[in-house]
This record gives C-alpha cells, structure tokens and sequence, in this order.
C-alpha cells in the first residue's frame, strides 16, 4: 500500500527507522533518499540521489519513483518509532476520508523527556510555510503525482510548500488527532526564540521563494491582489481634536508602564497629540503608577466599565473616545519609542503615501534596554508590489502600527489578545495602501512577562489555529472581493 521514502543519514538512527518501516505489512518498497556526493546502497532498499529533501526535484523524483497507493515521506533526521498498527490506521483514515495527505498526532523526545506533541487542523487559510505537519506525511499518490507535474518552479527550499499548497487545492489534507509516532525533537529552543526566524537575513533566499509559491497560489485560486489598485483615501476627512492619539492598553505592567508613558511624552512634533491608556482594571499597582501622570492634560486614563475586553477590545474603546485623534499609533505597555520623533515621522509617512495604515520597525532588547539577537526587525519581506499578498504567508506585520482613524472605525480590532494587529492589517491592506517606515521607531522588550515568550506547544497550536482562522476569512475576503471588481 506504501512506498517510503527517509533520509539517509548513515547513523544508527537511519537504520532503526528503516527497519521500523520494512517491518510493517504496510510497507511496499523503501526507498533511501541520498542527499550526499557518496554512493549509498542499503540492502533492499532502492536508492534515490537529490539535492534538497524539501526543492521541487527531489519532490518530482519521489513522485517518478513512487507507484504504491500512497507515498509516505519522513522529513526528520533521527529516529522514527511507529505506533502499534499505525501505518494501518493511516491508510484507513485516507481511505476513508479520501484525503490527498494524512498527517498525525505525535510524541517527541525532547532532553529525554517523552512529550506530546500534538499538530492542528489543515484550514483553506493555513498558509505559513512553516506549517508543522509532524515528520510523517502520507500523500496519495496518484495526487502526489498530478501535483508534481503541475510544479512549474525548481526551488531549492520550496518545493514541499509548493506541493501541499497543490494538494490542498485538490482535496482535503486530513489531521488524525491520534498520537501514532514519536521522533527526536530537532527544534529545542523556547516559542519567544523561534518567531523571528524569517526575519533572518541569512534565510532571504529561502523566504524569496516562499513568497514566490504563495503568490502563485493566490492567483491560482483568485486571491491575488494586484500592485497598484487602492481605494481612494481622503486623509483630511472629519474633525478631530488632536492630530495623532497613542493608545496603550495595559493590564499589570507597573514595572513598564512608567517607561512606556515617558516616551511618548517625550515626543517631539509641531502638531497636537495625546496619550489613551486603557487600563484594563489592573491590579498590581500599575493604576496608581499612571495616575502620577494625570497633572500631564495629554494623558488620558480609560478603566473600562467592561471586563469582557481583551487588547483588541481596548484599542477599540481607546479608539471610540472623542479625544483620538485623526492618527492613532500603538505603544505595547512593556514597549518604549526609540527616539523623540516617532510620532512626527509616522505622520508624515501617512500624508507622504497616502497610507490607511502606517507600519514602522522595532528592535529587539532586554528589560535593560541592552540589543538582543535578531536585532532589528523591519520586516524587509514587504514591498509596495507584494507585500499585502506575502503577509497572507507570514505571521505578522511589524510594528508600531498606526491607522488613519476613520478607516480603524470602520473596521475595529477583534476583540482578543492574541493575533488581532494582524488581522487589521490584512483587513486594512485589501483595500488601502500601507506605508512602512524602514527605521526603528520601538524597543521592543524580551522578558519573563511576554506573552510569546515561551509557549507551551497546546497554547501555541491555539495560536496558530487562530491566525489560520483569521487567513481563512481573508482569503476567503479577497476571492470575493476580485470577483466584485470584475
């Protein structure tokens, strides 16, 4: 029913999982993948050379290679220990749901500690390229064929993407929410380390290829947003009492708050601007340490009636209040601005693109304000032509993000506390132009109160089902929306 396909690494480990699979009745042929200058022959195995497990050659080369049912490939470098009966159970849920690709539940050797480690549904908006499937990928292999010859690319890095993006659109890719495999954790670090990883210059030609995969799928299935075509925007539309409002919601950051006030008071700019702090019904001190600003006639301190609001939730009464202004820019409350002219250069910006949406950089630091690695991120991935499609691939926007008032108030943030800055903008950029300032304008602190600083793999796959949730409707948005401008 299933011909493999697995790594050759010439370890120990190579051989145990090699054996695993020989040993299954599932098992059709094996074949051993050799991604080295050296010859390699496993006895009973058929050997197959090619550059990249993840370019569109070797993806085709399986797909020649393969004539079983189903096609299982096995991405991870280590061992591989398969459930009882677990193959069988995999082609059963195929078979029975008609998927084009299974994918499972698993456990991971993490410091030798056993774990689970359990992967998410497949949505029509899942599509970061760094989708965590598991190791083990069952694909049918008459769609793993069709979908190779469709492959027009020859990526080095983006080859599977490619593929399953192909897939989906063939049929579904199916989640077995059952723990049918363990295998050797490779990714050790904390959620707080790994989240900039595609903000690595190192990895520029990789993401140039992803962005390439995604931006052809967008057009394939009618997504695709052309450079170019905005709604018209009148930035001088209605009255507002200052030019530009900072909104600061906070729930217990006495140790930040301070700081975070403090800068935006320190700002520098030839137009009237103020400070919302929402105050989210505190209770570790941090009321009292913004109540030390209330001789400062800019400072307004908001503690909502409700307590059903998360961060979108009070941006958005930050944003009703009839003191904002007809800019509003972000500051988190662990956040301080970089320099005294934020808010005069994300102004600027605004009238200078005639943007919705004004996006700037920040920098990475510790409590102490000392750099830490990546550094700076910019989020350099976005351009004018392509940006608002790419950002359907990645994770975030950037920040700080600032909006034109009346566009926000059209749209307001959903009211979580996760993910909501990242549906406003692919919300705002489906319709507008968003400006970006290529400077760092915030220090972004890294410390113990993050809320992405080390994620349990539960509260992070919520995460990312979330996000692909929020993908899945502006997809689904952007299809109808092209359909009505025909």
């Amino acid at each position: 029913m299933i011909d493999s396909f697995v790594t050759y690494s010439g370890q120990e480990a190579f051989a145990a999982t090699l054996a695993a699979l020989r040993s299954s009745e599932m098992i059709d042929e094996c074949f051993v993948l050799n991604m080295g200058d050296a010859e390699v022959a496993v006895d009973g195995c058929k050997t197959l050379a090619v550059d990249a497990l993840t370019s569109t050659a070797a993806i085709k080369a399986i797909a020649e290679a393969s004539q079983s049912k189903y096609t299982l490939i096995y991405s991870n470098g280590d061992v591989l220990k398969l459930g009882l009966h677990a193959l069988k159970r995999m082609v059963q849920i195929a078979d029975d749901s008609d998927a084009v690709m299974c994918y499972a539940d698993r456990y991971q050797v993490r410091k030798g500690e056993v774990v689970k480690a359990p992967v998410i549904d497949y949505q029509q908006g899942s599509l970061r390229d760094e989708f965590d499937f598991g190791s083990v990928a069952l694909i049918r292999t008459s769609a793993l064929k069709q979908a190779a010859r469709e492959m027009t690319g020859n990526y080095r890095h983006a080859g599977f993407y490619d593929l399953r993006l192909r897939l989906s659109e063939m049929g579904e890719l199916v989640h077995i929410n059952e723990y049918l495999y363990s295998e050797v954790a490779m990714d050790l670090r904390s959620s707080g380390e790994a989240i900039f990883d595609y903000q690595n210059p190192d990895n520029r030609g990789k993401q140039l290829e992803m962005e390439a995969v995604v931006t052809d799928y967008l057009k394939r299935v009618g997504a695709y947003l052309e450079p170019g075509c905005y709604e018209a925007l009148d930035l001088k539309q209605g009255d507002f009492a200052v030019e530009c409002t900072v909104v600061i919601p906070v729930l217990n950051r006495v140790r930040v708050i301070r700081d975070a006030i403090k800068s935006v008071l320190k700002q520098k700019a030839d137009f009237k601007y103020n400070l919302i702090i929402v105050d989210n019904h505190s209770t570790d001190g941090t009321t009292e340490a913004i109540d030390e600003f209330a001789g400062d006639e800019r400072v307004v301190h908001i503690i909502p009636e409700r307590t059903d609001l998360g961060i979108g939730g009070c941006w958005n009464l930050g944003v009703d209040d009839p003191r904002c202004g007809r800019f509003v820019i972000g500051l988190d409350s662990d956040d301080v601005y970089k320099t005294e002219h934020v808010l005069t250069t994300m102004v600027a910006e605004f009238y200078r693109s005639n943007s919705a949406m004004v996006v700037g950089g920040y920098e990475i630091t510790d409590f102490d304000m000392n750099v830490l690695p990546p550094g700076e991120i910019l989020h350099k991935e976005w351009t004018d032509d392509n940006g608002r499609n790419n950002l359907l691939r990645v994770n975030g926007i950037g920040g700080p993000r600032a909006f034109f008032t009346p566009v926000y108030k059209s749209l307001y943030l959903p009211n979580t506390c996760y993910g909501e800055d990242y549906a406003m903008g692919l919300y705002v950029s489906r319709r507008y132009r968003v400006g970006r300032v290529w400077k760092v304008m915030t220090c972004a602190r890294r410390w113990e109160d993050n809320s992405d600083a080390n994620l349990d793999v539960f509260k992070m796959n919520a995460n990312n089902v979330y996000k692909d949730r929020i993908r899945t409707w502006e997809l689904q948005a952007r299809i109808a929306y092209n359909k009505r401008k025909k």
